[in-house]
């Protein structure tokens, strides 16, 4: 769909793939959006996106003025949840004497550490959490190990014992990699993920195993743009709701898997003009809830659980029900998902589902055919179901807070009630089925850090705040924000027990516009 205006106008382009539909969304410099488009998500995905990139540029006169694409992708999802195109990892903790009892790998689904391990150790050194050494590095094993794996070893991954408060032990062992191995992989875990060792080293091996994916989806996106004469910058969607580059993103790949949801809360922010709501967005396949703070998603304060892993970097809140578009009557949670187009019964199709019963209840006009009489009973008792599954999931999202509103998202959003319990309003904003790509198109670039920071010396701690700062900032500008406009949106303190000197946790998040 176009709206045609002035498009001299440097204009961008944002793109989310999701397991039923890929939306793409053309946005010019004042942000109004120029055209838009939903295009079925292909079985190997690049397919699915190739085709919504095309349907919104025939919608340009001058497809020459776009200057950016930003992708949310769920290729580094599907590869950990299918077991496919990983790389192999070996994987050095920092640790002895102190992390013995639970090897590393050892909480991982099998079949994903048979596809991933290229073997683990565990060597001396590590920090405890005030930055005292707990060992020397021991250089020597370490070198070892890496003559052992080498040659079966895709990528190595990093991880210390407190390694976020002092990384120099880290960052020792890459220099020992790069000279023993070469121009190999490698992912260090205080840049990935927060002070739990087992949870920052699972995220850390797993974004040494997603390198060749990222590689690959990198290619074919640049491929894709070649071959259609775009020459522009490229930026993925990471999740926590901001851009990466794509340097940025060929590291830290595992940081794209929050990105989907992440993308449809920003959205549904910017389309609504409303920073503090519940948002649901209806896919095809699910219905995920979240809550929007100041524009921003609400981080989940729990551990993420992704294929099995148990991880510790930050993603959004999100709740998911089974509930989606294709979901098929009587034989839910199934869904008919990308195939919604052929399958359901307002397009001809011969199976009921969720958009037939939407339709059905006058909530919206969708398809081509009308819904059979036959079907009618029992598409209204699912739209009952339904409800209930709504407002029992808005109840727990919204944690007892009921006066704020609920913007309704998603392709699928037409399944929404016009009244929630628990939600003060129903927002359907303009745009409504792609707002994942609005939100990919929009968001900032930001850069994290965390560290630990004594609190003794009124001095030294502030110099040390100061630095992380500064540390954080750069991160965000080696994402793509310009440095003259990079600010500190979030900076958290939390108070360390059992220490021998006072200590806090520091988390600080940077970020800002993308240069220009």
């Amino acid at each position: 769909m176009s709206e045609r205006p002035d498009q001299r106008r440097r204009l961008r382009v944002g793109i989310d793939v999701g397991g039923t539909n890929t939306d793409a969304v053309v946005l010019d410099e004042t942000d109004s959006v120029v055209a838009t488009a939903k295009r079925p998500t292909s079985p190997d995905v690049t397919e699915g996106l190739r085709a919504a990139l095309d349907a919104v540029l025939a919608e340009l006169d001058d497809p020459s003025l776009v200057t950016r694409v930003m992708l949310g992708t769920t290729h580094a999802t599907n590869a950990i949840l299918e077991r496919r195109s990983l790389g192999r990892v070996a994987v050095l903790r920092l640790g002895l004497p102190a992390t013995t009892s639970v090897p590393p790998l050892s909480d991982w689904p099998a079949d994903l550490r048979d596809v991933v391990a290229a073997g683990a150790a565990i060597v001396r050194g590590g920090h405890f959490v005030d930055g005292r050494p707990i060992a020397p590095l021991d250089t020597d094993a370490v070198k070892r190990f890496l003559a052992d794996v080498g040659s079966e070893a895709d990528a190595v991954a990093v991880a210390g014992v407190f390694s976020p408060g002092s990384a120099d032990q880290e960052n020792q062992v890459a220099e020992i990699i790069r000279a023993e191995l070469g121009d190999v992989a490698v992912s260090l875990s205080h840049e990935i993920g927060s002070l739990g060792l087992l949870e920052r080293e699972n995220a850390t091996v797993l974004n040494a195993a997603l390198y060749g994916v990222a590689r690959d989806v990198t290619t074919a996106l640049q491929d894709a743009l070649d071959s259609r004469g775009l020459k522009v910058e490229t930026f993925f969607a990471q999740n926590d709701g901001t851009l990466m580059a794509v340097d940025y993103a060929a590291r830290y790949p595992v940081l794209t898997i929050g990105s989907g949801p992440a993308n449809s809360l920003r959205g549904a922010a910017y389309l609504s003009g409303v920073e503090d709501a519940i948002v649901a967005d209806v896919g095809g396949t699910s219905t995920d809830l979240g809550v929007l703070v100041g524009g921003f998603p609400r981080e989940s304060a729990a551990a993420v659980e992704i294929g099995g892993v148990t991880t510790n970097f930050r993603m959004p809140d999100i709740l998911s029900i089974a509930l989606g578009g294709g979901t098929m009557v009587g034989a839910e949670p199934r869904s008919v998902g990308y195939r919604i187009g052929r399958e359901a019964l307002v397009f001809g199709g011969p199976t009921p589902t969720m958009t037939d019963a939407a339709v059905a209840a006058g909530r919206g006009t969708v398809g081509t055919h009308g819904v059979p009489d036959q079907w009618r009973v029992r598409l209204a008792e699912a739209v009952a179901r339904a409800d209930e599954l709504v407002a029992d999931a808005v109840d727990r999202v919204a944690l007892g807070k009921a006066d704020r509103p609920l913007i309704a998202v998603g392709g699928g959003a037409l399944l929404l009630a016009g009244r929630i319990p628990g939600a003060s309003e129903v927002i359907r904003p303009r745009h409504a089925e792609v707002a994942n790509a609005v939100g990919a198109a929009i968001a900032l670039a930001s850069g994290r850090l965390e560290t630990i920071v004594p609190t003794g010396n009124g001095n030294a701690r502030a110099a040390l705040i100061e630095k992380a700062k500064e540390e954080a900032a750069a991160r965000a500008v080696a994402a793509g924000a310009d440095p003259a406009s990079v600010q500190i949106v979030e900076l958290s303190e939390i108070p360390l027990s059992y220490l021998p000197e006072p200590a806090v946790r520091l988390q600080v998040k940077a970020a800002g516009p993308l240069s220009r």
